[in-house]
């Protein structure tokens, strides 16, 4: 994936979203707290995505978190609420995770549904050597230190939860700068905490994603794998356009610029300045596209490497495991073994 540097995201995206049940568990934490959540921060102002799911605007969970911070004299407020997370304020996505039979299934749903629940910057796992690493960068904006704070500890919270195994992590990074007290931090992750990094990290021992879950159901999260993948299907063509044309320019063996102007009736020039508008650019879109359909495909066991290299536009298979390569650290052939593919 590009390299996108953090100057260049001072701002939190305006036109991001995160799912109303997750919103929901900072109105409930206040609540337990004794708060009038409602009174304080005003009714949730749920608005209804292209696809059916109820969401709410980024900017008023950062403002949310903000004003509640303020309220308790809490600037480690995102931790605290983080870990009174339960499955049904990640909606869709929690149930599916609360059904994995191990950690290694759970995780791969989280970078699979993520956007369903947090869509802002995209997940990704990685494997560095015997450690596992959920990644999150900074290409579509920086959230915001509490946004940031909430989401770790609750997927840290979640993930302790659904496994018995309390000291799951090694290592956590932030890229919001260092707070003043940092013991709240390290005294709930149990592990290493650093800030003021390129992008947010998770790391676990890989050992771990075999560790199984309380209440596995397989029949249920083949139900739940089909919902979601429906809704993020939807999401995605609703969400960005250009990504879909993308997938058939791939097909097409023509994923060029050119393309991809012609294919929305405009100018080369137009379509640079309306990619480079939202901080994009044709190759970033070109990388992330098709990291994501890589996945997407290695999945499948039915498609061998070279035809997933052909559905991604490359004409030499080398090229294909090159890129894919430099976007997860890993062989394509490799990250399926890993990934059930």
């Amino acid at each position: 994936m590009s390299s996108v540097s953090r100057a260049a995201h001072n701002t939190p995206p305006t036109s991001n979203y995160v799912a109303a049940t997750y919103v929901q568990l900072l109105y409930d934490y206040l609540e337990a707290r004794g708060q009038d959540a409602r009174a304080l921060l005003g009714p949730m102002p749920v608005e209804r995505s292209p696809v059916g799911l109820e969401r709410v605007a980024l900017g008023f969970w950062e403002q949310s978190l903000a004003t509640a911070s303020a309220l308790l004299g809490d600037p480690a407020l995102g931790v605290a609420v983080g870990r009174t997370i339960t499955p049904r304020h990640f909606g869709l996505l929690g149930y599916a995770v609360l059904n994995c039979a191990d950690l290694g299934q759970a995780l791969a749903r989280m970078e699979r549904y993520h956007r369903l629940i947090y869509d802002v910057n995209p997940a990704r796992i990685e494997v560095d050597g015997d450690r596992v690493e959920v990644r999150w960068g900074v290409e579509r904006g920086l959230s915001g230190q509490l946004v940031d704070e909430t989401g770790i500890a609750a997927v840290v919270q979640m993930t302790r939860d659904l496994t018995g195994e309390p000291q799951l992590v090694e290592r956590v990074c932030f890229v919001n700068p260092p707070p003043a007290d940092t013991g709240p931090y390290e005294r709930f992750f149990g592990g290493e905490v650093r800030f003021n990094q390129p992008e947010t990290v998770i790391r676990v021992p890989l050992e771990y994603l075999a560790l199984p879950l309380r209440e596995p159901d397989a029949n249920l999260l083949a139900i739940l794998d089909r919902q979601a993948e429906a809704l993020l299907a939807r999401q995605g063509e609703a969400a960005d356009p250009l990504e879909g044309q993308l997938a058939r320019l791939m097909r097409e063996r023509r994923p060029t610029l050119e393309a991809l102007a012609a294919a929305n009736h405009l100018s080369v020039r137009t379509l640079q300045r309306r990619l480079s508008e939202r901080d994009d650019s044709f190759q970033a879109l070109l990388a992330r596209t098709r990291y994501r359909l890589a996945r997407e495909y290695l999945r499948d066991p039915r498609l061998e490497l070279t035809d997933v290299a052909a559905l991604l536009g490359y004409s030499e298979h080398s090229a294909f495991t090159r890129a894919f390569r430099h976007w997860s650290g890993q062989s394509p052939a490799r990250w399926r073994r890993r990934n059930g593919g």
